[in-house]
């Protein structure tokens, strides 16, 4: 199965509706995905909304799409939002639950849900706990993604961007055809700011300061799904697949 699913919804908030009907009302899935940054999330994310019928629900989609709107269109918390993040601020828990807010008839869909980038902390966590449990639903689980931190920077490290026509590859497990080249304009790549091995471990290292409390809590709660991430992305994927149905 690959679906294109609507989600206008989602990405630019009231009064638009999504067109999709979900496509397994009767056994949807409702999954929270975690993981640092580069692990991969967002491959599996899609492998699993083709699976289960699902929207992929990222909060980086929606500021994507905030950042091509005009001010006029954007929300009050989302202008807020993407200020914080032009600044190099974190957004704060308070204005990222008001844009979930906004679209909580995504977190209500009879299709499901595959959560990527919310919650990002307990907080957030346990807002989203109180708002399913308002409308009568629970999260199926929430799969973590692990992979050490050297693998983590020597996988992001060797990223490489084509600064013209943005194709993204890897000196390793993507290269282009000539070192160092485009194979789509020819342009030469180069290794994004935050791309740097040292802006790669502190980052990642403040992702595990971060991510602590909430992957505490959610164990607590029995939920929590580790998966390797290691390897192919369809690796990955049947490891997920293995775990959830080991897990239920």
């Amino acid at each position: 199965m690959n679906l294109q699913r609507d989600r206008s919804a989602w990405l630019h908030g009231p009064p638009l509706v999504c067109q999709s009907q979900p496509v397994h009302p009767t056994h949807c899935r409702r999954l929270v995905l975690l993981g640092p940054p580069g692990v991969g999330k967002g491959t599996q994310a899609a492998f699993l909304s083709a699976t289960y019928g699902a929207c992929h629900l990222s909060t980086g989609d929606i500021f994507r799409t905030a950042r091509q709107c005009h001010s006029n269109e954007q929300s009050p918390a989302l202008h807020e939002a993407i200020a914080h993040m032009n600044e190099g601020r974190l957004v704060t828990d308070e204005t990222v639950l008001e844009i979930i807010r906004e679209r909580t008839t995504c977190l209500s869909c009879r299709g499901g849900f595959i959560l990527d980038g919310f919650p990002r902390t307990a907080l957030q966590a346990e807002a989203l706990e109180a708002h399913l449990g308002y409308e009568g639903v629970s999260l199926d689980a929430v799969i973590n993604y692990e992979l050490p931190v050297d693998e983590l920077i020597v996988r992001i490290s060797g990223r490489r961007l084509c600064p013209d026509c943005k194709a993204v590859y890897h000196v390793t497990s993507r290269p282009p055809r000539e070192e160092g080249r485009c194979n789509t304009c020819a342009a030469a790549l180069i290794v994004r700011e935050d791309d740097q091995p040292d802006a790669v471990a502190v980052r990642q290292r403040a992702y595990q300061e971060s991510s602590a409390p909430l992957l505490d809590l959610y164990a607590a709660r029995g939920m929590l799904v580790p998966v390797a991430a290691h390897g192919l992305p369809e690796d990955v994927f049947a490891r997920t697949i293995t775990a959830l149905a080991v897990w239920h």
